[in-house]
């Protein structure tokens, strides 16, 4: 099964053309590339990896790997993006679209080649959300960094980025363009994916607004009234809060506030997840 040659590719191959057989944009067999043996990370969460190979298998590699020739020439020698490799093995790929530098120790000009390219390219919410998440991950940018580079707001790199969270079902449905983004980010509230998965085809068969996708979600969400109560009026600068929280580390963060104290919630989706959400507290 080849890897699908993604929007984010097509760019890159606009933009690091391969003008000698060592660099540029190219698709490489996943058995010529050997692992980087100076990678830290020892250990991949299984749950984590198999929904990355599922989200391929439905859409394909969004995000390229970065590579550089071998000291013998005739293999490849990673240099970012193990995980993606290894989900891509899972998934049954054959090949992986991969960016093959000469220079991996000055990736500054590679950094902008992917920022021009999220300018420019006519890409789909999945690719846009990857381009970000692999210029936080594999070259290092903030947030902040990637939405002013991007000129967009932190809130709305941090949104795009959510839907890398979505079911592998769901961003079939969006990268195939049978649901917008905006009926995509309504499903990020559901926890229980096989249900999001169904609303999301019922809207791509139905064609439902983003309102009726939001409505079914919140039909889903809202507990059952016990009683009558009164609703106490949450703080503004609790409720703030909450919002550079979750913009910060990216997922949702609910504050539950009281006279003796509160806790803080923090959803993450996989051990992988957990981890980058750790990294923002301790880098």
């Amino acid at each position: 099964m080849a890897a699908r040659k993604s929007g984010l590719g097509r760019g890159l191959d606009a933009l690091l053309p391969v003008d000698r057989p060592e660099t540029g944009f190219a698709t490489i067999p996943l058995e010529r590339i050997d692992a980087n043996p100076q990678q830290p990370r020892k250990h991949f969460d299984d749950e984590g990896l198999a929904a990355l190979a599922a989200s391929m298998r439905e859409v394909g590699v969004l995000q390229p790997i970065v590579v550089r020739r071998s000291g013998d020439g005739e293999g490849y020698e990673l240099v970012a993006g193990e995980r993606r490799c290894r989900a891509a093995r899972l998934a049954g790929l054959d090949e992986i679209p991969a960016i093959v530098r000469s220079d991996v120790d000055a990736m500054h000009s590679l950094t902008e080649a992917l920022i021009e390219n999220v300018q420019r390219e006519d890409l789909s919410p999945l690719e846009e959300a990857a381009a970000y998440r692999q210029l936080i991950d594999d070259f290092g940018l903030t947030h902040d960094a990637v939405a002013s580079a991007v000129g967009k707001s932190r809130s709305a790199v941090t949104n795009m980025l959510r839907l890398l969270q979505l079911p592998a079902a769901v961003q079939g449905l969006l990268e195939r363009g049978e649901i917008s983004a905006g009926h995509a980010r309504a499903l990020l509230a559901l926890d229980d994916e096989a249900y999001a998965a169904h609303i999301a085809g019922r809207c791509a068969e139905e064609g439902w607004s983003v309102r009726q996708v939001e409505d079914a979600v919140r039909a889903r969400t809202r507990p059952e009234p016990s009683r009558p109560s009164v609703t106490a009026v949450r703080p503004a600068a609790i409720i703030e809060l909450e919002t550079r929280l979750a913009e910060h580390l990216g997922t949702r963060v609910k504050i539950d506030y009281g006279s003796r104290g509160g806790k803080v919630t923090v959803r993450f989706s996989s051990l992988d997840d957990l981890e980058r959400i750790y990294r923002k507290f301790y880098g």
